[in-house]
């Protein structure tokens, strides 16, 4: 019985994964990544300010513009779809030392 509702609940998973997938496709905000870039870049100006990976290997990047003010951060799926999951104004780029210990506010 137990094996039962743990095939459900991921089952249940999978769906909800694939549903959350295709809502954000239909309403713009995931693409190509060639397609993604070419509208942060021509629409709004921005270039790639940072890169990162995620534990599920989808690649995490912040894209902002200092003339414009926005900012977007992408995420890039392993199949090669970007979504956009964040976006915003008043972008500043800071570059500040961080200090010794987390805990130190200096």
């Amino acid at each position: 019985m137990k094996k039962q509702y743990l095939a459900l609940s991921l089952g249940f998973v999978a769906v909800l994964a694939a549903a959350q997938a295709t809502y954000a496709q239909n309403n713009n905000r995931c693409a190509e990544r060639s397609k993604v870039i070419e509208r942060l870049a021509g629409k709004f100006g921005e270039s790639r300010q940072s890169i990162g990976m995620a534990a599920n290997n989808s690649i995490v990047e912040m894209y902002a513009s200092e003339e414009t003010g926005t900012w977007t951060i992408t995420v890039t799926h392993p199949n090669g779809i970007t979504c956009m999951v964040a976006a915003g104004n008043a972008y500043e780029a800071v570059e500040e030392q961080l200090p010794a210990s987390l805990g130190d506010p200096a």
